[in-house]
C-alpha cells in the first residue's frame, strides 16, 4: 500500500514545517515503510509482514499518523480500513467422520435414512457444499439416493436383512472451488420376522405294520427359517391329538402305542411348525 503527503521533508526550506516522520498504530500483520519516491518526497508503505485470515479476522483499522517538524509539533492522520478478501483455503468439513444407523428392512422407499452435514469456513462460493456418492457398488446405488443440496440419505429400493446385513458407503463433500473432503456412513439393516419356517422330510414311512413296536420312527424332517435369533428359532409340534407323539428337540416321528390293524387302517397325521415367541 503506498500513501502520498502534501510536503517534502527533503525541502531545505523551512524543513522545520515539513513531516519528518510517520507513525502507524500497533497491529500484528503490517508494518509502515518510508522510501523516496521519483519526485524526490517521502512515501510511506503499507507492508504485509503477516499472513491474514479471514476467518479469525475480516477487517482491520489502523491509524497512520504524519509528525511535522514545527515547534509545536504538529500531527495528521488518516484512517486505513483494510477488509479482508475470501480465499478457498477451508475444505468442507463433516460433523462426524463416521456416521452409523440402524433401520429394519422393508422400510418404504423414500424412508428417511440420515442427513450428513459438513460446514466450510470460507465465504460466497467457497462455502457451498455439494454432496455425492463416492466409489459407490451397484448394491448401493439401487438401495440408496442422496440429495446433492441437503445431505439426506433416503431408501430408493427394497432391502432385505436376508440378502445383506450392513451397508457401507462414503460421501464426499465437495465446496465451489473444489475443496473436498470425505465420512463414511454404516447402515445396519435389522431383521423383521418375515420369513415362514420352511419344511423338509429326509425320510418318511408310507405304512407301518399293526405288530410295529413302541418309538418305531416313521418319519424324520428338518426346519429352517431364514430370518435370525427369535424370529428364526422354531418350535414342532403336532397339530391334533394322535397317538404320534413328536419328542424334541430331534424331529422324529414314533408309534406310542401298538396299531390295531381294523381300526383305524390308517393313521393319518398332521404336524404344524411355528415360531417360537
Amino acid at each position: 500500500f503506498f500513501f502520498s503527503s502534501s510536503s517534502s521533508s527533503s525541502s531545505s526550506s523551512s524543513s522545520s514545517f515539513v513531516i519528518v516522520s510517520y507513525q502507524l498504530s500497533l497491529n500484528e500483520h503490517f508494518s509502515l515503510v518510508v522510501k523516496d519516491n521519483t519526485e524526490g518526497k517521502d512515501a510511506p508503505e503499507l507492508v504485509l509482514e503477516k499472513p491474514l485470515d479471514r476467518e479469525k479476522q475480516s477487517s482491520q483499522l489502523l491509524v497512520l499518523t504524519a509528525v511535522d517538524g514545527g515547534e509545536p509539533v504538529l500531527t495528521g492522520t488518516a484512517q486505513i480500513q483494510i477488509e479482508v478478501t475470501d480465499a478457498n483455503d477451508n475444505a468442507p468439513v463433516f460433523s462426524q467422520s463416521t456416521y452409523k444407523v440402524s433401520l429394519r428392512e422393508n422400510m418404504a422407499a423414500g424412508t428417511s435414512v440420515l442427513t450428513v452435514i459438513a460446514t466450510d469456513q470460507d465465504e460466497g462460493v467457497n462455502a457451498e457444499v455439494t454432496y455425492s456418492f463416492k466409489s459407490l457398488g451397484e448394491d448401493i446405488r439401487d438401495k440408496f439416493i442422496l440429495d446433492h443440496q441437503s445431505g439426506e440419505i433416503k431408501s430408493k429400493g427394497p432391502i432385505d436383512f436376508e440378502t445383506k446385513r450392513t451397508y457401507t458407503m462414503n460421501i464426499e463433500a465437495k465446496d465451489g472451488g473444489g475443496m473436498a473432503s470425505e465420512c463414511k456412513v454404516v447402515v445396519e439393516i435389522l431383521d423383521e420376522n418375515d420369513n415362514a419356517p420352511e419344511v423338509a422330510f429326509t425320510s418318511v414311512s408310507n405304512s407301518i405294520t399293526e405288530d410295529a413296536e413302541p418309538g418305531t420312527v416313521v418319519a424324520l424332517f428338518k426346519t429352517y427359517d431364514k430370518d435370525s435369533e427369535e424370529n428364526g428359532r422354531v418350535s414342532c409340534f403336532v397339530k391334533e391329538t394322535i397317538l404320534l407323539p413328536l419328542p424334541l428337540p430331534r424331529p422324529i416321528f414314533f408309534t406310542k402305542n401298538i396299531l390295531e390293524h381294523i381300526i383305524p387302517t390308517v393313521s393319518v397325521l398332521s404336524y404344524l411348525c411355528s415360531i417360537c415367541q
